[in-house]
C-alpha cells in the first residue's frame, strides 16, 4: 500500500500570480498526504493561476502507474481553498475508482498507446464544397488511445472530467467511444465494417 509518497516529484507553476514559498510547500504537502493504494503516483503537476482577483484557480494533474492520467480543476476564492478543493475531488475519484477495479488482471494484446490530435471546425465551413478546410483549433491537445476493455473505460470515465473516452476496444478489435448519457447510463459507439473493410 502507498502510504506515502517518497520523493514524489511535483513540480509547481503559475499564471498571473507569484508562487511564494509557503504556497508551494502547502502544495506539495497535499500531494504528499494522498495515500492512494491504487494506482501508483509517479508525477505531479499543480498549475495555479488568478484571474480578475476573484477566480482562484488550482488544477492537479497526477500521472499514475498504467497509463492512468488524473486531471481535477477547482476554482474558489482562494488559492489555499482551491488546492484543498482539488485534493478533495482526486481523493473521491480514486475511492470510487478503487471500488470498480477489476478483480482479474486482464492480459493486453497491444500494449502501444498512440496519440491522436483533436481537430475543430467551424460550423459554417462544413457547409463549403471547398475539397480542403482548414480546422479552427478551439482547444488542440494530444489524445492518448489506449487499449480497454468496456468496464475499464468506464472507470477511466469516472475519474475524469472528459464528456468521453476514446479507446482500442480489446474484445472487440475495434475504436470505441464511451460516453455517459443524459439518463445517466453508459453509451458505447463503434463503427460497423461492411465486408470490404469500409465503415459504414
Amino acid at each position: 500500500m502507498q502510504k506515502h509518497n517518497v520523493n514524489l516529484p511535483i513540480i509547481v507553476t503559475a499564471r498571473h500570480m507569484d508562487v511564494t514559498d509557503a504556497i508551494r510547500d502547502y502544495a506539495h504537502k497535499k500531494i504528499e498526504s494522498l495515500h492512494l493504494d491504487y494506482p501508483r503516483i509517479i508525477e505531479a503537476k499543480v498549475i495555479l493561476d488568478v484571474q480578475n482577483h476573484h477566480r482562484h484557480i488550482a488544477e492537479i494533474v497526477l500521472f499514475c502507474a498504467d497509463h492512468i492520467v488524473i486531471e481535477v480543476k477547482s476554482v474558489t476564492e482562494d488559492i489555499y481553498a482551491s488546492i484543498d478543493e482539488s485534493t478533495a475531488k482526486i481523493a473521491r475519484r480514486m475511492r470510487k475508482y478503487k471500488t470498480r477495479l477489476l478483480k482479474n488482471h486482464r492480459p493486453r494484446k497491444d500494449g502501444s498507446i498512440r496519440h491522436l490530435e483533436e481537430h475543430v471546425f467551424h460550423q459554417e465551413v462544413l457547409h463549403t464544397e471547398e475539397e480542403h478546410i482548414e480546422p479552427s483549433y478551439v482547444h488542440k491537445e494530444s489524445y492518448k488511445l489506449r487499449p480497454l476493455f468496456a468496464d475499464e473505460a468506464m472507470m477511466d470515465l469516472e475519474i475524469s472530467d472528459k464528456p468521453f473516452v476514446l479507446f482500442h476496444n480489446q474484445q472487440t478489435h475495434r475504436l470505441a467511444i464511451l460516453f455517459r448519457r443524459k439518463d445517466g447510463d453508459y453509451g458505447l459507439i463503434e463503427p460497423e465494417f461492411s465486408t470490404n473493410g469500409v465503415a459504414k
